[in-house]
């Protein structure tokens, strides 16, 4: 019942921006009729991000690790390139939002959630076990794909503001989407076994690892339709956000920065709030799959998508961070390899984890 009434509302908001969102937009002059729209687009978008989640993990649940949390972290990956598409190609230019979007993602997944996630773990479990090699996969991965389209363009001797020529955005393009099929085929084929909790012998898989009882063909398909049904709202009314999110912004005179912090609080609110789940259920691979995954995903499909929006609209893109960020990123990184390298995590790697996270927030208002 409550996946009928989601999908009514948010096709219905469809339906009403199609006829009358030419109107409204044009209105955005009056505040409190700007903060209504926001309000109103921000909480359809995001209920219907949370099926997306749902209809992901019902998959999940019938195709076993990894290909379940693989789907969610793509779906994902799909609403936020949707809009931050939307943005870029609105009315005012946003070199940096690309790049925003991307940092904001790794902070708030591998800092903020990774933060209170295992502060909630210890806290109830003491200590909590996963797979070592899908960790470490994982980074294997994460930290070139984020020094290629963050640090690096910052120390191209072609361009002095952290944007890329176009052999430079074509060749980074490729070499990034290339690592990640690499690491899809890793984390599918062969090496499977990375990304799923480990068995002991004659004992029985645990939960998140079984397969649903109910995964025919027939369930299989019924999810998946729902999942794009509840996918394309978000697609068709990212346009619009993206108009009341951008004059918003200029209005107040916030950091250009904050659009890429609400796009990403969009897109991975509802992803967090499983990934807590699973891991106050003590299924902390699951939860590593979902962050570390979202992390991997959203900079390897994020980098291209951009690249080629701004290849194709003639945009200027910039994806090099500033000093003090670039700071901020490679303490991240450092501190993820200490964290998942050991088996076992506890509160502390928490606190100092949710203690680089509220620098981050620190920089973005006060760079």
């Amino acid at each position: 019942m409550t996946m009928v009434v989601r999908l009514a509302v948010a096709w219905a908001t469809v339906a009403a921006f199609a006829v009358f969102g030419g109107g409204w937009l044009g209105g955005l002059a009056a505040p409190l009729a700007a903060a209504g729209l926001f309000a109103w687009l921000f909480s359809v978008i995001l209920w219907s991000a949370f099926g997306v989640v749902h209809e992901a993990e019902e998959l999940a649940d019938r195709l076993g690790e990894p290909y379940g949390t693989l789907i969610l972290t793509l779906s994902i990956v799909i609403i936020e390139v949707a809009l931050v598409a939307a943005v870029m190609l609105g009315a005012k230019a946003a070199p940096t939002l690309g790049r925003d979007t991307m940092f904001a993602v790794i902070m708030i997944v591998m800092n903020g959630l990774v933060g209170v996630g295992l502060i909630l773990g210890g806290l109830r479990h003491h200590r909590q076990n996963y797979n070592l090699d899908g960790a470490g996969a994982y980074l294997a991965a994460i930290i070139p794909l984020t020094t290629i389209a963050l640090i690096i363009p910052n120390f191209t001797l072609s361009t002095p503001d952290g944007s890329l020529t176009v052999i430079q955005a074509v060749a980074f393009s490729i070499l990034t989407v290339v690592l990640y099929g690499i690491f899809l085929l890793l984390q599918t084929g062969r090496h499977s076994d990375f990304f799923t909790d480990f068995v002991k012998p004659g004992a029985l898989a645990p939960e998140e690892t079984r397969v649903h009882p109910d995964a025919g063909r027939g369930a299989i398909l019924r999810h998946s339709a729902l999942l794009l049904v509840s996918l394309l709202p978000i697609v068709l009314l990212s346009k619009s956000l993206a108009a009341i999110l951008d004059h918003g912004i200029a209005a107040l005179g916030a950091p250009s920065a904050l659009g890429g912090v609400i796009i990403a609080a969009i897109v991975f609110t509802p992803e967090g709030i499983s990934a807590l789940k699973a891991i106050r259920r003590d299924q902390l691979q699951r939860a590593i799959n979902l962050c570390l995954g979202a992390v991997t995903s959203t900079v390897g499909l994020t980098v291209p998508a951009v690249l080629a929006i701004g290849l194709i609209s003639g945009q200027r893109v910039v994806l090099g961070l500033p000093p003090a960020q670039m700071a901020v990123l490679a303490m991240t990184l450092l501190l993820s390899v200490i964290t998942f390298s050991r088996q076992g995590t506890t509160v502390l790697e928490g606190a100092v984890h949710l203690v680089v996270f509220l620098t981050y927030l620190t920089l973005i208002f006060s760079p």
